[in-house]
């Protein structure tokens, strides 16, 4: 079944994505503006994140995989409460 957007757009199921959550594992510093300072990052390890179904890089290290996304690819980290 097709899902309507709150603007009015109707979606196929094959065009819905499906977030996924990760761990994460290790930080950069972060990224530097044009002027050259340090924005730091918005997640530390340990963080449980919700990434998005396609995007990021993939890198294997010993016939395991690993995902490398970008700051602002995260869609949102989940809280323990």
């Amino acid at each position: 079944a097709e899902a309507k957007t709150a603007t009015g757009i109707f979606l196929p199921d094959s065009a819905k994505q499906a977030p996924n959550w990760a761990k994460v594992l290790a930080v950069g510093p972060g990224r530097r503006t044009k002027d050259g300072n340090l924005v730091p990052m918005g997640v530390k390890v340990g963080d449980t994140v919700v990434v998005p179904e396609y995007g990021g890089m993939t890198l294997k290290f010993d016939n395991e995989d690993f995902h490398v996304f970008r700051d602002e690819d995260f869609m949102g980290i989940i809280k323990d409460e």
